[in-house]
């Protein structure tokens, strides 16, 4: 069985010391890790403070992107050896905002996949279509071109290791969710995709959230299809009250 996965994107919110006072409220209170992983990726600033914050405890820290070169002449960069080293555990990939404000690609994605595992980092990839795309026939084919180009030249194990956060674009931050069938839907295509490039045994243990408006009313009803792991929440995450409300769900789920 797919341990559940709730991540929370904070994107550019919070000042640090908002986020010193949302670990110190909900650290304690996090579900046991056996029962759900939980991780807040935060921005790049806040993110030394926050591990040390957080040491010891069950709530876990991530960033938001970073470049796939270990060091350089890359003004405004973080790497994935700079993140290693002040012991962050997870960062989000080929977010649908980093695509289409920052130009990145799928090639770009899969060589920060790489990156994150040659330097002990957990990615969470991110795929998603946009509702042109959707009305289009078009979700299949975006998602798992995306999905199986971020983890090309990946081993076995690498790929099991990751997790994919499936975010239909015209769904985040509208308030529109796609309905827990769709969303289900499309999670097994992208765990079909993953089968079929890396074998069914892979597939089945890869962790898939779904991502877009998820929020404590309708957070259960995701995490109760086949193919949902977990969720990729952005303003729900802001608040230490609702974001352990997910928790807990994932943790009951």
């Amino acid at each position: 069985m797919r341990k559940p996965i709730i991540a929370g994107n904070w994107k550019m919110f919070k000042k640090l010391s908002e986020a010193v006072q949302f670990v110190d409220e909900v650290k304690g209170q996090v579900p046991a890790a056996s029962k759900v992983d939980a991780v807040i990726c935060a921005p790049f600033l806040f993110l030394p403070t926050l591990v040390e914050a957080t040491k010891g405890t069950d709530l876990k820290i991530g960033a938001q992107n970073m470049h796939f070169e270990l060091e350089g002449a890359f003004t405004g960069e973080v790497s994935p050896s700079q993140l290693a080293d002040v012991d962050v555990q997870y960062v989000v990939l080929g977010h649908s905002e980093r695509r289409e404000y920052f130009n990145e690609t799928d090639e770009a994605v899969n060589k920060k996949a790489h990156a994150a595992f040659e330097n002990g980092l957990t990615p969470i990839i991110c795929c998603g279509e946009t509702l042109e795309e959707r009305e289009a026939g078009q979700t299949v084919s975006k998602v798992s071109t995306q999905v199986t180009e971020a983890l090309k030249g990946l081993s076995k194990e690498q790929v099991i290791q990751s997790v994919i956060a499936y975010e239909p674009i015209w769904a985040i931050g509208t308030g529109k969710t796609a309905t827990a069938e769709e969303a289900n839907e499309t999670c097994g295509e992208i765990r079909s995709a993953i089968s079929e490039a890396f074998g069914a045994d892979v597939a089945d243990q890869v962790r898939i959230q779904y991502g877009g408006s998820v929020k404590p009313g309708n957070i259960a009803e995701l995490l109760s299809m086949e193919h949902i792991d977990g969720a990729l929440v952005g303003g729900a995450s802001l608040e230490p009250a609702s974001y352990l409300q997910l928790l807990e769900a994932g943790a009951n789920g």
